[in-house]
């Protein structure tokens, strides 16, 4: 293998992540769905050639789908060596989620990329269609006990076979949407990220060689590896346990256990799920390959100076119980893993708080509020409006909690309603932060929002909420206080109602003019409430943030002598 020079790694090592970044960038700008032009929910990167581990990855994209793609990567490479015909401009499509992870939403396409005849490695993409048929517009089917009610499953099979694109696979996939226009735009817009990842790499091949790129992949998997492992020497040795709760399957009105027994041995770590509850009937059940890249995201949060690179986790052990609702088998439904991966990044943090509290943040508001709002316009065209909505992130030791910001399993921003209003026809009556929503604490909890959106469409709507937290409310941490919960609304004739399953309903019948309404969950505070300076609890309430009538309850009465 040929010896590379720490500034030569450095520079390698900046080209390839440029070239997974330049990938995000060419999909976000041709991408036709607003999820993925606007949230940003997608990724591309590079993968090894024979392990499908992930070796870099674009800065942009979703960080869960870092350790999710390299599964996805690893599932073409089993059937490439099936099928035993595996050539240059070779284009692999799927969607499964039980091979792939995450939920069928997200298509994924992978690429072999050959250099002087030879495999070199892989090239990816992954990005969250709009529709792929199911039962509900937008395939998040709070109903679903199967992965077919959610949406059309499409297992790896060739797209293109030599760089010819099969048009009977697109045929296919355009007739299993509501919006084969949106769909065919972010094929498209994939095709075209995977070929600027093929020219950037003939680039840097050519000018560095291939023994060269190959030298600086290895290495930036073993320097990722001893990072991780001099982190984790600066932790104290021992065990630490977290449970929490997801509010129901949305088929039975039943808590599901997420639990964590978090173990430190010197340079080695291990994360067992062990004790969470079994499969459900219901869709936030998450497959296995989900699960580890979830405890990867968890991990990458706790030690943020880590590169995005599989050597992360050689020091690491997860383990997985069968059958439980964290190692889901077809055809289990999905698509609610949102919610279950941040409630397991939840008990993470929990875990480690209670062995470095420094290094974690409270709990985050624990939801995406995937809410879908769908039609048809007067000339009989259907539109589908998904989206995901923000909340309060936890406090930390630094500062505190970030006010409606997005989950923390992704960099992904919440669509702008003047996009939404443009494009659907709908009307937000009310986009705010939600006061007294972020846990108390010495470093306040971020505030959650409260969104109400009306139909103006004049045939209506159907409206389908998943989400979570209406129940279990995000955890402060070092003596934090919770947030509040989740709490959603809809208009009828005979004023508001809520879900009999708190958060997750679908067949929510919407008259022209009437509204859905959203008060997402506040992050937990950090620390005790009595330690908050009473100027930043006079600031929170001249600002709206916290009432006073909450902060005499959580603070005292001493913020009242003081000037913000």
């Amino acid at each position: 293998m040929t010896e590379i020079d720490p500034i030569t790694l450095s520079v390698l090592a900046g080209r390839m992540e440029q070239i997974a970044d330049e990938m995000d960038a060419t999909l976000f700008r041709a991408a036709f769905n607003p999820i993925i032009a606007e949230a940003h929910d997608a990724s591309h990167g590079l993968y090894h050639r024979t392990t499908g581990d992930t070796l870099v990855q674009g800065k942009s994209g979703l960080p869960i789908f870092v350790g999710v793609m390299s599964f996805a990567v690893k599932a073409v490479i089993e059937k490439a060596a099936v099928d035993g015909n595996l050539e240059d401009g070779d284009i692999y499509i799927f969607n499964d989620a039980h091979i792939g992870g995450t939920h069928l939403s997200d298509m994924r396409l992978v690429r072999p990329y050959f250099h002087n005849g030879e495999l070199f490695c892989y090239l990816a993409s992954v990005g969250h269609w709009h529709d792929v048929g199911g039962a509900v517009p937008g395939n998040y089917n709070p109903g679903a006990t199967e992965v077919f009610q959610e949406a059309f499953v499409l297992p790896p099979v060739k797209l293109a076979r030599k760089g010819e694109v099969n048009q009977d696979i697109i045929d296919i996939l355009l007739r299993n949407t509501r919006l084969p226009q949106s769909a065919m735009g972010d094929l498209n817009g994939q095709l075209g990220a995977l070929d600027l990842g093929v020219q950037r790499m003939d680039e840097l091949l050519a000018e560095y060689g291939g023994d060269t790129i190959a030298a600086a992949l290895e290495a930036l998997g073993n320097r990722a590896e001893a990072l991780m492992r001099a982190e984790l020497t600066e932790l104290p040795d021992g065990r630490w346990e977290a449970e929490d709760y997801l509010d129901n399957d949305g088929i039975t009105d039943e808590a599901l256990k997420i639990r964590v027994a978090l173990e430190i041995t010197g340079d080695r770590m291990v994360l067992d799920f062990t004790g969470s509850s079994p499969q459900c009937a219901g869709p936030v059940n998450i497959a296995l390959p989900t699960t580890v890249a979830t405890a990867y995201v968890a991990i990458k949060h706790v030690f943020p100076a880590l590169p995005a690179n599989a050597g992360v986790m050689r020091p690491i052990e997860v383990i997985v119980p069968e059958g439980s609702l964290l190692s889901a088998e077809f055809p289990a439904p999905t698509g609610g893993y949102t919610e279950t991966i941040l409630r397991m990044i939840d008990v993470v943090f929990s875990a480690v708080a209670q062995a470095a509290p420094e290094r974690v943040v409270a709990n985050a508001y624990g939801t995406i509020n995937a809410l879908s709002i769908a039609g048809k316009r007067s000339n009989g065209a259907p539109w589908v409006m998904f989206s995901f909505y923000g909340g309060g992130h936890g406090g930390s030791i630094e500062s505190d909690g970030l006010n409606h910001g997005n989950a923390p399993i992704s960099t992904a921003t919440i669509p702008p309603l003047e996009i939404l209003e443009a494009a659907y026809p709908v009307m937000f009556r009310k986009w705010a932060l939600r006061p007294d929503s972020g846990g108390s604490g010495a470093h306040r909890g971020g505030l959650g929002a409260v969104y109400e959106i009306e139909v103006l469409e004049e045939n209506g709507a159907e409206a389908f909420l998943f989400g979570e937290r209406g129940r279990f409310a995000p955890k402060g941490i070092a003596a934090g206080g919770d947030g509040a919960m989740n709490h959603f609304t809809f208009e009828q004739a005979d004023g508001w109602h809520a879900p009999p399953l708190v958060s997750k309903m679908r067949g929510i019948k919407l008259k022209q003019g009437q509204a859905v309404r959203l008060e997402t969950p506040g992050g937990g505070g950090y620390g005790l409430a009595v330690d908050r300076d009473a100027i930043a609890v006079a600031r929170d309430v001249a600002r709206g943030l916290v009432s006073p009538d909450q902060a005499d309850v959580d603070y005292g009465t001493a913020w009242r002598e003081v000037t913000p």
